[in-house]
C-alpha cells in the first residue's frame, strides 16, 4: 500500500529532482549565452572625418585608420567627407586602400553644404557605398595639373572620324589629352566596378560638371541620400555590398559608433605638408645656417636651421615640388648673401630678390588653390630678405664715406705721448700702444708730440711741435 504524505500526493523521486535542477541550470546557461551572444554580435562602426584638401596628412590618417579597423574586426567604416579636391597621389593611395579593404567603406558627403569635388569624386566612386546629405554636391573632377588649362571638351563627332585635324583641335595639346584620358579611364574603371553612372563619370572629368545630391541619386552617381549618420546607418541595414569577389549583406544591429580622430602624427604631418608651413620652415632653415656661418659657435641658429631644413625637406618630398622653383630660391638667397659679403651696390641683391620671388611662386607645381603658397607670405619673405640686403648695402656705403681709422693713413697729424726721455730714438704711446719714434730734438717724458709719418715700425715726429 502506497504511503501518502501530508499533501496527499506522492514525493518526487530522487531522479526527478536531479532532472529538474539540470533543466534549470541549462536554462540559465542558455539565457546567459543568448545575452552574451547579442553583445558580441553588436555592430562596430568607425567614423572618420576629412575636411579640407586631400593631401599626405589626410591620406595617412585614412590609411592608418582602415588598417587599424581591419585588425580590430570593425564591421563598417564611414568616411565623412567635405573636400574641394587634393593631390592626385594622395587620392590614389586612399583609393587603393578602399579597393583592398575587407571592411565596407561608406563615403558620406556631410554635413549639409559640403562637397566632394575633384579628388573627392573619385573617392566617392571607389567606395562600396556612396552617400550624400541634402544640399551637398559632387563633381568638378577635371585634373588641374595642366597649368590652368581649360577643360578638354567632350568629342562632338564619332570616334571613327577621319578628320584628325578637327579631333586634335577639339582635344587640346598632346599632354592635356594624356592627362585627361588617364583620369577618364581611372574614374570609368571605378564606376564600372561599383556599377555607377559611367557616362557622367567621364563627363565630370572632361567638362567639370557638378551635381547636387538629389540629381546624383537620380542619375545613379550615388546610392543613398541621408539626413544624418543615424539615417545613413538605418538605410544601410540589409544592404548588399561587394567585398572583393564576395557579396555580403550588412547586418547592423546593436550599433556601437566610434569616431576615430587623427593622432598627433597625422596632425603633425598635415601641418608640415601645408605648403605655407613648409615654405616658412625652408626659409628658417636657410637663414639659420647663414647666421651660424656669420657667427660661428652661437649654436642655436645652426641647430634650429638644420632641424627646420630637415623637416622642410621631408614635407616638400611629399608635395608636388618644382625643382626649378627650389633652385631659383637657393640662387636668390645665394645672391643676397654675396651682396652682403661683397657689396656690389645692388646688382647681386636685386637679382637675388627677383630670383627668390620667382622661385617662391614656382615652388609648388600644381594649380590647386589649396596647395599654393600664399602671395602675401611670399611678399613678406621677399621684403624681409630685401631689407637685409638694403641694410647691408647702406652700412657698406656709410663705412665707405667714413674717414680711415686704420692703416698708415691714420698716423700723419695724430698726437702721441712721449713715454721716456730721449733725444734721437725712443718710445711714444699712441692709442694705447708703445711705438718706437725718431726725433731731431730732445723730448721729455709726458710731453705731447705730433706724428709726421710712419716708416715701417718707427714713427717720425714733427721736429718743432712739442706740447707740454
Amino acid at each position: 500500500m502506497q504511503e501518502l504524505g501530508f499533501s496527499g500526493k506522492p514525493d518526487l523521486l530522487p531522479g526527478t529532482r536531479i532532472s529538474l535542477v539540470r533543466w534549470l541550470w541549462w536554462g540559465f546557461l542558455g539565457v546567459f549565452t543568448l545575452l552574451y551572444g547579442v553583445s558580441v554580435l553588436a555592430s562596430n562602426v568607425w567614423v572618420l572625418r576629412i575636411e579640407g584638401g586631400i593631401g599626405p596628412g589626410s591620406a595617412g590618417y585614412f590609411i592608418s585608420a582602415v588598417e587599424d579597423a581591419q585588425i580590430n574586426d570593425v564591421d563598417l567604416i564611414v568616411l565623412s567627407l567635405d573636400t574641394p579636391g587634393g593631390l592626385d597621389q594622395s587620392m590614389r593611395d586612399m583609393i587603393k586602400v578602399i579597393l583592398a579593404s575587407r571592411i565596407p567603406v561608406v563615403t558620406y558627403v556631410s554635413p549639409k553644404g559640403s562637397r566632394a569635388a575633384s579628388a573627392g569624386t573619385y573617392i566617392m566612386y571607389a567606395s562600396h557605398v556612396a552617400a550624400m546629405a541634402p544640399a551637398t554636391n559632387i563633381g568638378s573632377s577635371t585634373p588641374v595639373s595642366l597649368g590652368g588649362a581649360s577643360p578638354v571638351p567632350m568629342p562632338t563627332q564619332p570616334e571613327d572620324t577621319d578628320n584628325e585635324e578637327q579631333k586634335s583641335q577639339s582635344s587640346g595639346s598632346a599632354m592635356e589629352r594624356k592627362v585627361i584620358n588617364d583620369a577618364v579611364a581611372y574614374i570609368r574603371g571605378l564606376a564600372q566596378l561599383r556599377k555607377r553612372n559611367v557616362e557622367w563619370a567621364e563627363q565630370t572629368v572632361r567638362d567639370a560638371t557638378n551635381l547636387p545630391s538629389s540629381d546624383a541619386l537620380e542619375m545613379n552617381v550615388i546610392d543613398i541620400i541621408a539626413t544624418d549618420l543615424d539615417d545613413l546607418l538605418g538605410q544601410l541595414q540589409g544592404r548588399q555590398v561587394k567585398i572583393g569577389d564576395k557579396d555580403i549583406v550588412l547586418n547592423l544591429t546593436n550599433i556601437s559608433i566610434e569616431e576615430r580622430l587623427p593622432d598627433w602624427r597625422d596632425n603633425f604631418l598635415t601641418t608640415i605638408t601645408n605648403p605655407n608651413i613648409a615654405y616658412v620652415l625652408l626659409m628658417i632653415g636657410m637663414y639659420g645656417l647663414i647666421l651660424e656661418f656669420y657667427n660661428p659657435g652661437m649654436g642655436v641658429p645652426g641647430v634650429v636651421g638644420i632641424i627646420s631644413l630637415l623637416v622642410a625637406a621631408f614635407a616638400l618630398q611629399m608635395l608636388p615640388v618644382s625643382y626649378v622653383g627650389l633652385a631659383l630660391i637657393l640662387l636668390g638667397v645665394g645672391l643676397m648673401i654675396v651682396e652682403a659679403v661683397s657689396p656690389s651696390f645692388g646688382i647681386f641683391g636685386l637679382g637675388g630678390v627677383a630670383a627668390f620671388v620667382l622661385g617662391s611662386i614656382m615652388l609648388i607645381d600644381t594649380e590647386l588653390p589649396i596647395y599654393q603658397i600664399s602671395v602675401p607670405l611670399i611678399a613678406a619673405m621677399a621684403t624681409a630678405s630685401a631689407a637685409v640686403f638694403v641694410f647691408t648695402l647702406a652700412f657698406a656705403l656709410r663705412a665707405r664715406n667714413q674717414p680711415v681709422s686704420a692703416g698708415s693713413e691714420v698716423f700723419p697729424g695724430s698726437s702721441a705721448v712721449v713715454a721716456e726721455d730721449f733725444d734721437h730714438l725712443g718710445m711714444v704711446r699712441f692709442e694705447g700702444e708703445l711705438w718706437q719714434a725718431s726725433t731731431s730734438r730732445p723730448l721729455t717724458k709726458g710731453s705731447i708730440v705730433k706724428i709726421k709719418a710712419r716708416q715701417g715700425l718707427v714713427l717720425e715726429l714733427e721736429p718743432d711741435n712739442q706740447q707740454e
